[in-house]
């Protein structure tokens, strides 16, 4: 299949190319670069070994320019990745998370159905969960959040599921991931946000690399066992494989359907920390700060639905991540 990738130079999305290209499928990549490399379509061609059919320096929300995506290729379905993704940033910007995350969906969605394309797999989120359901979690859980980043998702979980009633051929699969880290072994793809990371694993590895001076975690009062939040760490590469497990899921099946993709266990900030310090054999120095807006304690996934439907089931661990992440960080890229 010929399959469109929003947001594919992105940290989760180059992983998932590989995967595609390494599986029998054509690539396009449509990405404005807003927070990727531009260099990182080359570097997917370089780990895979095949070529990406095309790449769009695009945003998804321009209709006229994705019409043009779709009108020079066949796009046979479309894996989602293209938006917003700080939690605490969204809090700060919410108008901003709003405008770009519902209309880089719909807009899709609006191309998509002028073209007859109806295979979806939509990068969601576990923050769909919210305050009140306990870990771990299940896909029948009602779905809320704590901060405009998760609301988006909600919502356009939401659209999917109207969408799919509306249109009986269309197939959406929602992955609800939980925290993906690491990188590729081969050190070329990883998680290399422009300027400073939001996220721990990237900014654990410049501090370790001296890029950065330290780490501070948020909050080490949340009721868990050494007052920093759990969390369900997961190698993106096992996250990439679930990409495709689900587009070949949508391929068989109609109808809107959410998946969980994690390990399944929960593991504190500090623990993270000192895997990462004990792997790679380096110092990692941290302050305990504030809690930061719109984070919950703990949360982990139940991945059974994944395993039992998909047959998809996360292999690599902590461990894996933190040298994968490391190594990353440490190899020449260009």
């Amino acid at each position: 299949m010929k399959i469109l990738v929003t947001g594919g130079a992105g940290y989760i999305g180059s992983h998932t190319c590989v995967e595609l290209l390494q599986a029998g499928h054509e690539v396009v990549i449509a990405d404005n670069f807003y927070n990727a490399d531009r260099a990182v379509p080359s570097r997917i061609e370089k780990v895979a070994g095949k070529p990406v059919t095309a790449v769009y320096p695009i945003d998804v929300a321009d209709k006229a320019a994705l019409n043009q995506v779709f009108d020079e290729h066949q796009i046979d379905g479309v894996i989602h990745f293209a938006g917003l993704k700080a939690v605490g940033e969204s809090v700060q910007i919410p108008l901003r998370y709003y405008r770009n995350n519902l209309d880089t969906t719909l807009t899709l969605l609006e191309v998509m159905e002028a073209h007859g394309c109806n295979k979806f797999v939509f990068s969601s989120s576990a923050t769909v969960y919210g305050p009140n359901n306990k870990a771990p979690f299940t896909e029948d859980m009602p779905t809320s959040a704590t901060n405009p980043y998760g609301w988006t998702k909600v919502m356009i979980e939401q659209i999917l599921r109207d969408y799919c009633a509306a249109k009986p051929a269309f197939s959406a699969v929602l992955l609800r991931y939980f925290n993906p880290i690491g990188a590729h072994p081969s050190g070329l793809l990883g998680d290399d946000p422009n300027g400073i990371p939001n996220n721990l694993m990237p900014y654990v590895a410049r501090v370790a690399a001296g890029q950065l001076p330290k780490l501070t975690v948020f909050g080490d009062d949340y009721d868990t066992p050494d007052g920093t939040c759990l969390r369900d760490y997961l190698h993106v590469v096992d996250l990439a494989k679930g990409h495709l497990s689900a587009l070949e899921y949508a391929n068989e099946h109609t109808g809107a359907e959410a998946f969980n993709l994690g390990t399944g266990n929960g593991t504190s900030v500090l623990e993270l920390i000192h895997a990462f310090m004990k792997e790679n054999h380096i110092d990692v120095p941290y302050v305990i700060g504030p809690r930061r807006d719109g984070d919950l304690p703990g949360f982990w996934a139940n991945a059974d639905k994944a395993n039992r439907v998909l047959g998809w089931k996360a292999e690599l661990d902590v461990n894996d991540m933190c040298r994968d992440a490391w190594t990353f960080i440490q190899t020449p890229k260009d």
